[in-house]
């Protein structure tokens, strides 16, 4: 078996852990995260690319029984009001103007000074002009972290029924939203969450935060999660993307990258992925290479994908790179004797017009090669993941064929989600049957979404915007919407490496240092 977690290549290290696993959709993780903040020692920490401070984190039956608050801020205010000694720290990226109507307002004020001065909040701009903070992850104590593609924020909580209407599935204003599908991981013991305690210190600081002295772990924690997929791990590997920063000097880290690129490589039998895009030049061209390789076995090649996209500028950043991807591989694919399918899963609703169908959306970030290597994570497979955007995935790797535990751990995580999108149930026999095979897999799908009483569709790999000939014409490899480098960074950095001790090239560094990193109001 090829190594794929390589560390200071595919990750920055790999470390111990005692249990770790899945949570699938918000309900399990808004669930889990709910019951472990309540056993909060010592400090909480959150950081995500969005917040909002009235989303329910209790719904529906699991609200019976619920001893405190269940709406975000008013449950965080509440365990500080009984434990004196948390501390609760949010870190938030300092968003776009481009998603202003979709924030909540005033939010600084909220979390600030919304009446505990035990919860610190602060906004994070330190990245390179026109990328976004996208790490999505939470660390209590040191013993328990949370990493994955989950903000705590409107528009992201759904059970695994995904209902076409569900009566919970509404934000504060009591505004019903489509279905979402997302994954979370937990890592409780070991050295995980003691890194990505690291990592957050590291962001706290570099965001203007301060320097954050925080609490040895407690010798007596202990916390049981009901997980969606428990995984019979030892280790956990963490990787990042992180850009070029110019001044002070700082390489760019493509640990996911590289991550994607080395899973892809090793694939003998099965490739499936779920993700909410996919525009990544190098992923492409990683598949591609995989596919047209001399001498290597036949890949299975499964895609979950949204059936569209949420908004325009999405649609016309990434969509057509999408498009034009996925043509593409299926042509590759057939002509190479691959099996390539691509999915989304939907419900169906009777309306005064007939059956409508009611996609789910599909916010989740996976890669899972030949039931022996797992990662989720925050990163999308679209360039800005791979090389702009900081982001946050967590792998597990069977390295070995007697890792036989791990394995089997795997293999169920891909029934357990197959069986969520095609609406059947997970233990049964015919899930095993048909989901659980790897030989045969892209038809069986297909039978599936041909099928009458499945929720899995097969994708229709078309969008009515690429009839524009204006639009089909764009370079999909450096639009404005998806770039994998920081264009402005890219070529102050040249300038400054070629000619380091000209006054031009310490001007050029001043000057860049003072755009890319000078304070905003928290506002």
């Amino acid at each position: 078996m090829k190594q794929i977690l390589k560390p200071g290549h595919s990750c920055w290290g790999i470390y111990d852990v005692q249990e770790t696993g899945l949570l699938i959709d918000a309900r399990d993780y808004y669930r889990a995260f709910y019951a472990a903040a309540k056993e909060a020692q010592r400090y909480i920490l959150i950081a995500g690319w969005q917040f909002d401070s009235e989303v329910q984190l209790l719904r529906g039956e699991d609200l019976e029984g619920a001893d405190q608050q269940t709406r975000f801020y008013p449950f965080l205010k509440g365990l500080c009001e009984r434990n004196p000694e948390l501390e609760i720290y949010i870190l938030a990226w300092d968003f776009s103007l481009v998603y202003a109507l979709g924030r909540e307002w005033f939010q600084a004020w909220k979390f600030r000074w919304g009446g505990s001065k035990q919860i610190r909040f602060h906004f994070d701009s330190h990245h390179p002009i026109g990328a976004s903070h996208h790490q999505k992850f939470a660390v209590i104590d040191g013993c328990l972290a949370f990493v994955g593609g989950m903000d705590i924020c409107a528009s992201r909580w759904d059970d695994r029924r995904h209902l076409a209407e569900n009566p919970d599935r509404k934000n504060s204003d009591q505004k019903p939203y489509e279905p979402v599908h997302d994954i979370q991981s937990y890592h409780i013991g070991g050295t995980v969450a003691g890194q990505l305690a690291e990592l957050f210190k590291m962001r706290w600081q570099s965001a203007g935060g301060g320097e954050l002295d925080l609490p040895p772990p407690p010798k007596d924690y202990h916390f049981e999660i009901e997980p969606s997929v428990s995984l019979a791990a030892e280790k956990v590997a963490i990787s990042r993307t992180q850009a070029r920063e110019v001044f002070p000097h700082q390489p760019p880290i493509q640990e996911i990258r590289n991550l994607y690129l080395e899973a892809i490589h090793a694939a003998e039998r099965l490739i499936y992925i779920e993700n909410q895009y996919f525009s990544s030049q190098a992923v492409y061209q990683a598949l591609v290479d995989r596919m047209k390789a001399a001498g290597r076995g036949k890949l299975q090649i499964v895609i979950i994908v949204p059936d569209r996209m949420h908004a325009l500028f999405e649609e016309i950043g990434m969509g057509i790179a999408q498009v034009k991807i996925f043509r593409s591989l299926k042509e590759i694919a057939t002509e190479a004797g691959h099996a390539f399918g691509i999915f989304y899963p939907a419900s169906i609703i009777q309306d005064g017009q007939g059956v409508v169908e009611v996609p789910s959306y599909i916010h989740a970030k996976l890669l899972l090669v030949d039931d022996r290597f797992l990662t989720i994570g925050s990163a999308n497979i679209a360039n800005r993941s791979m090389g702009f955007d900081s982001e946050l995935n967590v792998s597990w790797e069977a390295s070995s064929g007697s890792q036989r535990k791990l394995i089997r751990s795997i293999r169920q995580a891909r029934i357990d989600l197959l069986a969520e999108h095609s609406g059947l149930t997970p233990e049964s026999e015919q899930s095993r049957r048909t989901l659980g095979r790897v030989a045969g897999l892209v038809d069986s799908l297909n039978r599936l979404a041909d099928s009458s009483v499945s929720r899995l569709r097969r994708h229709r790999m078309e969008k009515s915007y690429l009839e524009a000939e204006w639009l089909s014409a764009l370079n999909i490899e450096g639009f404005f919407f998806d770039p994998e480098k920081p264009p402005i960074e890219e070529n102050i950095y040249e300038l400054v490496k070629y000619g380091q001790n000209s006054l031009f090239a310490r001007g050029i560094t001043l000057l860049s240092n003072w755009l890319l990193n000078r304070e905003k109001s928290p506002e």
